[in-house]
């Protein structure tokens, strides 16, 4: 087989990289493919499937795929069985793999070589990576890589997958283990009746009634025997009353051996896993307390842990604007100058003013939020590459267990700051059907990355530079407050939906704490920007495309009296400076008589109790599209007609708008407040409610969540504008 775009000598291995959750799985697939990886969906359903290639010595190409963590081959969510189908060969659109590369944390030793042991009983070749050496170590646990190859049957390569440690070496494994592939023999010594009765149900059913590679028949025999939903999944084929009477046969002979069906796989593994853990380890010396321990004292204690939590929070948020300031301006100061080129050069000013006031002012708008956008990503990766943020998701919960949501909807919860697409698809893990349901339905409260260009605009135009506490600004503070403000919803909207949707008390909560760490500097800033591309690949073409829209609404039709009004007060004008006046007061009385002006002119009574006018009202709706399209929407509107060289930013834009009627400011920290209000509570993302809807299988749940959000963003922000004004805000 020949890669597509290699030369044709070049020879394409298919690979698969397995392992538990938190055994460094996805800094070692980084670290192998680097930039030559793609991100997209396995087929037919929303489950991330991450691939990328590396080249080995004698210059084949392997192609891996980075499969969901799992911690055995008897899948209990959507990930874990979409991984488990890719593994035995199953996916839509694959095959059997042609080898399996096993990362296994060595300070776990004995639970992560459980899955090792399963993968190998698929008869294809592996390759263990033997990770966190270093962990186990600062446990006094020292791991015999050697001992391990010899008790399997394969090569086994210690790595530190976090510092690039080992790499060279696992490559010549791979590469040994294609060109002369060695298959380790059933080690585990299930028992003689165990081995008949698989024989059994793979002859008298998955041979003759199924396509499995016959490789596979043994693990997935074994795998209906002891696993009753297995039985039930495979059972509902043609023929599959066949198998349950196979399998009936089969528990009954267990049980006239004195054997559980139910737990006969996991004795004699664990069994023969033991006596392989106690052979290749050695314990030095007896760790009292590591560091994580003494740590976690402060970390998740009940008290001080949300203090903490809280503390790393409003640093975050302040460092985002103290970091991001200088490229921000140093973006804006580039989008100006490219718009300026824009217009000295194109031919025809309605050509140039289309790109330069619709294209590049819309797409430039958004893009000069990426500073922030890649500080936020960055201070996430610290903390989930630290190990830190585990520990949030357990101090979390301490507080959504009361309010009945299930403990596994703190990791969706806390992924949906940065996208709550990902974090929806995340909510597969949840296994009951109904908490699943309430986490989707809360997710999109928690405020996403593409929010963050809406609140950093309206903070930098209308919140003062003030420090408190010598420490904190207001800025970082008041992104702060929105953010909790998300959080708190969430949790409310889940307290009420439980009392309606879901009683009886939530079950409990099992989260692995892994040991703390010094994060990786490289893998942190890959995540950052990959994250950062993905954003700009995924909002950069609807950006354009509304910016395009809005520059039309906004621009046409042509009002010939305005034109003709203006140049005759333009051409009696006094100096330069009141002509620039008049022409900014054209361009806001066109804009005013425009499709776009009509659209919000038409919005503007049911807004206006919110403080907002007819041009927020375009940029609300506009924003259904994606969030951060409301700025690109406020710049395009605020672009018209200028052709200033030396032309103000949006948010200078901003606060110097007038009410035409009164002449006063349109806007001020209060409305700033509302328009934040409105979009940390408001549905506004078209790709949200496509993912729930393909989530739940039904139109019926999108439409509770838009109705139930923007209800919620309406009435909170009704509220909080009435209740300022009131006080002489």
């Amino acid at each position: 087989m020949t890669a597509p775009g290699l030369r044709s000598a070049a020879r394409l291995v298919r690979a698969i990289l397995v392992g538990n959750p938190n055994s460094g799985k996805s800094t070692l697939f980084n670290a192998l493919t680097g930039l030559r990886q793609k991100v997209g969906n396995y087929p037919g359903v929303t489950v991330e499937r991450r691939t990328g290639r590396f080249r080995l010595a004698d210059g084949t190409i392997v192609e891996l795929t980075d499969l969901p963590g799992m911690y055995s081959l008897n899948p209990k969510s959507v990930d874990e069985a979409i991984a488990y189908e890719t593994i035995i060969g199953q996916a839509p659109g694959s095959g059997l793999p042609d080898l399996a590369l096993v990362i296994v944390d060595a300070s776990n030793l004995e639970r992560n070589l459980y899955l090792a042991s399963q993968v190998l009983d698929l008869e294809i070749p592996v390759v263990i990576a033997l990770n966190m050496l270093d962990i186990a170590a600062s446990r006094g646990i020292v791991v015999r890589a050697e001992v391990l190859q010899k008790r399997l049957g394969v090569p086994v390569v210690p790595i530190q997958a976090n510092k690039g440690r080992g790499l060279d070496r696992l490559r010549a494994a791979i590469q040994e283990q294609m060109r002369h592939p060695s298959i380790a023999p059933r080690r585990w010594g299930p028992p003689e009746v165990l081995e008949g009765i698989c024989r059994r149900i793979d002859q008298g059913w998955f041979d003759p009634y199924t396509d499995l590679d016959e490789r596979v028949h043994f693990s997935q025999s074994l795998r209906v025997l002891t696993d009753e939903e297995a039985l039930q999944e495979w059972g509902r084929r043609p023929e599959g009353e066949r198998l349950q009477g196979l399998v009936r046969e089969g528990r009954e002979a267990l049980a006239q051996a004195g054997l559980d069906w139910r737990s006969v796989e996991a004795l004699y593994r664990y069994r023969w896993l033991a006596e392989v853990a106690r052979e290749a380890t050695e314990q030095r010396q007896v760790v009292q307390e590591t560091l994580s321990d003494r740590i976690d004292r402060i970390a998740v204690h009940r008290i001080w842990g949300p203090v903490l939590f809280l503390l790393l929070l409003a640093l975050m948020f302040q460092a985002i604007f103290s970091w991001a300031e200088y490229p921000m301006q140093g973006i804006e100061a580039l989008i100006g100058w490219l718009q300026e080129q824009t217009r000295a050069h194109l031919p025809g000013p309605w050509l140039a003013s289309l790109i330069a006031d619709g294209v590049v002012a819309g797409f430039g708008a958004v893009v000069t939020f990426l500073p922030q956008i890649m500080a936020l990503f960055f201070f996430i990766g610290l903390l989930e590459d630290s190990g830190y943020m585990a520990r949030a998701a357990f101090i979390m919960d301490r507080f959504m267990s009361r309010l009945g949501l299930h403990g596994r909807s703190v990791v969706p919860l806390m992924s949906g700051f940065a996208c709550a697409i990902p974090a929806i698809m995340a909510a597969r893990t949840i296994e009951n059907w109904r908490d699943r349901l309430i986490t989707i339905l809360v997710v999109p409260l928690m405020s996403c990355s593409a929010r963050l260009p809406v609140y950093t605009l309206m903070i930098g135009a209308f919140i003062p530079e003030r420090r408190i506490a010598g420490v904190f600004t207001a800025a970082g503070l008041v992104l702060l407050g929105i953010y909790l403000l998300g959080i708190g919803m969430a949790l409310l909207a889940a307290w009420m939906m439980k009392r309606f949707l879901v009683r009886g008390p939530a079950p409990v909560f099992l989260l692995e704490l892994p040991p703390y760490k010094i994060p990786s500097l490289r893998q942190v800033l890959w995540q950052m920007f990959d994250r950062a591309r993905a954003f700009l690949v995924e909002a950069g073409p609807i950006i354009v495309a509304i910016s395009i829209v809005l520059w039309f609404l906004a621009t046409f039709p042509v009002s010939r009296e305005v034109i003709d009004r203006y140049a005759a007060l333009k051409a009696v004008a006094p100096s330069e400076e009141a002509r620039l006046e008049l022409e900014r007061q054209q361009a806001a009385e066109q804009l005013e008589q425009s499709l776009a002006g009509r659209i919000g002119h038409v919005l503007e009574p049911l807004i206006e109790p919110l403080g907002f006018d007819w041009k927020i009202g375009i940029a609300l709706v506009t924003s259904f599209a994606a969030r951060e399209v409301f700025v690109s929407t406020m710049a395009t509107i605020y672009s018209v007609g200028d052709a200033e060289e030396d032309a103000p930013t949006l948010r200078q834009r901003l606060r110097e708008a007038r009410d035409p009627e009164t002449g006063r400011p349109a806007y001020d920290w209060l409305v700033g407040l509302c328009v934040m209000i409105f979009f940390a509570l408001a549905c506004q993302c078209m790709s949200t409610v496509a993912v729930v809807r393909r989530e739940t299988g039904s139109w019926k749940w999108p439409l509770v969540l838009l109705l139930y959000m923007n209800t919620l963003a309406y009435v909170v922000t009704l509220l909080v504008y009435q209740l300022g004004r009131a006080l002489g805000a």
